[in-house]
Parts: C-alpha cells; structure tokens; sequence
C-alpha cells in the first residue's frame, strides 16, 4: 500500500476533528471519540483482505497488552477517584494543601511536586492519577482555572518521565542507541533546564494573585491516608495497578471507619468511577486499532524510510531523528513504543553522522515526550480529561511545560554548532 495512503486515518481523524470544531465554531463541542470512530471505519475500508480478517487486525491492535494494561489503569483509577471522592479525601488532602503551602505559591509548587514525584517514580500516568485530583479540587478553592491547574500536573508529570532512570522511555532510548543513563541524564537535563526554570517562575508570577479562603478547613488526617498512601508507595516504586488497588482498599476502610460508605455506596461510588472513565476507554481501543491498522499497511516504515533517506549533515540528521519520533508517536500515541519503533534507526543516524549516543538518546526522549504531552488522544491526557471531566483540548493551551521542552531541544539542535564554535 502507498505509504500516504497508509497514513491518511491520522489525516481524516484531524480533518473531521478540527473541521467539525471550526463549523461548530467550539472545540469542545465534537466528541474525540465521534471522530476516532469514523478515522477506524475508513482505515478498515481502505485497508486490503477480507473484511474480517481486516476488522481481526483491527481488534488484536486495541486489544494489544499495553493497551488493555491502560484500560486497567483507567478503570481502577475511575474506582479509586470515585471512592475517595465519596468519602471525602480528595477534600481533606486540598485542605492540607492549602493550609501548608501559600497561595502565592501553590501553582509553583504544585508544578515542582509534579516534577519530583514523576521523577522519583518514573511514570506521568502515575503521577497524574495522584495528583490531577488535588490540583482539580485546589482549583475549585480558589478559583483558579481547573484546565491550567490539571495541565500544570500533567506537564510536570512528563518533566520524570523524560528524565528519570526508572522511567521507560529512559530505558527504551539509552538501550536503543547504547549509553550509559547516567550521561543521557546529564545531556537530557541540560536541554530542558531552561524549560523547567521559565515554567516554574511564571507560575510564581501567576501564583503572586492567587488568594485562598480565610476558613481553610483543619487538617482531616484520616481521610488523608487513602491519597498520602498512593504518592508514597508510587514514590517507593510499587507497580500503579497495584497501587490504585491499595488505594481502593484503604478508602473502603476509612469510609467504614468515619460511616461516610457503607458496602452499597462503596460499590455505587466505585461504578460511577468507572463509568466516568467510558469515553477515554473507547478512545484508547480506537486509536489502538487504528495505530495499530497504520503500522499492518506500513504507515511507520514509510516515515521511517523517507526520512532517513534524506538526512543530510549533522544537524539535519538531529532534526531527521526529532522528526521520526515525533511522526512515530503520532502514528502509536505511545512514547515508549515510538522510540522502540525508531531506535535502530535512531543509532544507524547517530554513527554516520557521528553524533554521541548521549545525545541521540536524549534527542528521542524529549521529543517523544513533548509530542506525547500534547496530543488529545495520549493516555496521560485522557486519563487527566477523565478524572476531571475537561475535554483534552481544554487542557492542551495550559500544557506550558511540553511545549517549552519542545522549543528547548528545537533551539539546542539549530544553535548548537554555533555554542560550540563560541566555546
């Protein structure tokens, strides 16, 4: 199959998106999933075989592991959000929030916690399903935008994953081209510091009119221990599925414990949860099928191919594998599996352009990173839209972070030689 041609369900996915948003004249009026389900229909169509063979690699692809892995995810932090919410524990960990961090620096240091903690566990799914929750209720406290402040999370959340030694990406990146972590971390950081630096001061500046409430509410410890729970054993490593598990456990004790649950509003709390979860499910499984529908018709090997076919100098070959990953991602909204997809690529560039491993691995993860920060069908920001209820593309002008990662690491490729010739 041409390789256009095997792209095009990105195409008529973006073309019923945003065309349907303009004529509606509101981009949160069309449903994502409206327009990922007419984008599979037309990959089925146009892909070759009997049409049930083509509907079977359809349905292997969204029912791939990672992608049931996330719905588990989803479905249990759908549990855990509506249980703590029942039994008031989202409320008591905003309460405690507010009473030890000023105002003035709540989005700040919000925003440097979401940091830490995707840094210290590796994983921003993890990291937002602890923290969306509190930012969402810390907005409705003070009235500063839940779209800001849930992007303010998954924007630091994406800070760790990028650079943590435990994170994924960091493992896929430096096993794929051969450095050692350690140098990849020095590189990487080097490239996003300033981001995180500018980030971090505006919301100091934004945060300088924040005003809370005069009558905080006292500290409720025990409705505390459900949400402290979750960040601390994400924070010693334990798996996030396991983790929501225990969360879930915990908030059925502490409801129990207060008589704020009993078995019947446990499990009414717990479905809601759930269902709260349904659109991004059906997102998830859609974009699945049709990722994995472009990848049966050669959609990535077609990327892959063209570029690398036309990299030309050291710095085009630095923008040749930014682009790959980027495309790569679009084309698997995972940025784990797109670097898995371009690494040998990646490390055939980076010898005969002699560009150091260091570099070429921090190269992908960042640009993995920024990409999958930003698209409305990642799994970070369908989980952030399901815990809070925004659409993703409310949340996606406040994602400051991503954004400035991916204008740092555009900027050290274009003005690199120039900052070595100077030295």
């Amino acid at each position: 199959m041409p390789g256009f041609l095997a792209l095009s369900p990105i195409v008529v996915f973006l073309v019923v998106y945003l065309v349907s948003s303009l004529l509606a004249g509101d981009f949160y009026k069309v449903p994502v999933s409206s327009a990922f389900l007419l984008a599979s229909v037309y990959a089925v169509a146009i892909t070759p075989g009997k049409l049930n063979y083509r509907i079977n690699v359809f349905s292997e692809s969204a029912g791939h592991w990672n992608i049931m892995l996330m719905v588990w995810i989803f479905m249990l932090a759908g549990a855990f959000a509506g249980s703590a919410k029942e039994i008031g524990s989202i409320e008591a960990t905003v309460n405690f929030t507010l009473n030890i961090i000023p105002a003035r620096f709540l989005l700040a240091g919000l925003f440097l916690t979401a940091c830490f903690v995707s840094l210290a566990i590796g994983t921003s799914v993890g990291t937002i399903v602890a923290l969306v929750p509190i930012a969402s209720g810390i907005a409705q406290e003070t009235g500063v935008s839940q779209a800001m402040m849930t992007a303010l999370v998954v924007g630091g959340s994406f800070f760790g994953d990028n650079l943590s030694f435990i994170s994924d990406t960091t493992i896929a990146a430096t096993r794929a081209v051969g450095c050692a972590m350690s140098d990849k971390f020095r590189a990487n950081f080097m490239i996003v510091l300033p981001a995180v630096l500018v980030v971090a001061g505006y919301y100091v500046f934004k945060g300088l009119s924040i005003q809370t409430a005069s009558d905080v509410h006292p500290i409720e410890w025990l409705k505390l221990l459900p949400y402290l729970s979750v960040i601390l054993l994400a924070l010693f490593g334990v798996d996030v599925t396991l983790v929501l598990v225990i969360g879930i456990l915990l908030n059925a004790v502490v409801g129990f414990g207060t008589d704020t649950l009993d078995w019947f509003s446990l499990l009414g709390s717990v479905g809601n949860g759930i269902a709260g979860m349904g659109d991004l499910i059906i997102v998830t499984l859609l974009a699945g099928g049709m990722l994995g529908i472009i990848r049966y018709n050669g959609g990535l090997e077609y990327i892959t191919r063209g570029i690398a076919n036309h990299v030309h100098g050291r710095r085009g070959a630095e923008l040749g594998i930014g682009l790959l990953t980027v495309l790569a991602n679009l084309c698997t909204a995972n940025n784990t599996i797109a670097i898995i997809t371009v690494g040998g690529i990646v490390n055939d560039i980076s010898d005969k352009f002699d560009i150091p491993k260091r570099r070429a691995a921090s190269l992908m993860d960042i640009f993995s990173c920024f990409v999958q920060g930003v698209i409305p069908y990642g799994a970070q920001l369908l989980m952030a839209a399901g815990l809070t209820g925004l659409a993703t593309t409310q949340i996606i002008p406040y994602l400051y972070y991503p954004f400035a990662a991916g204008i740092c690491v555009i900027l050290s490729i274009l003005f690199r030689n120039n900052l070595k010739r100077s030295k």
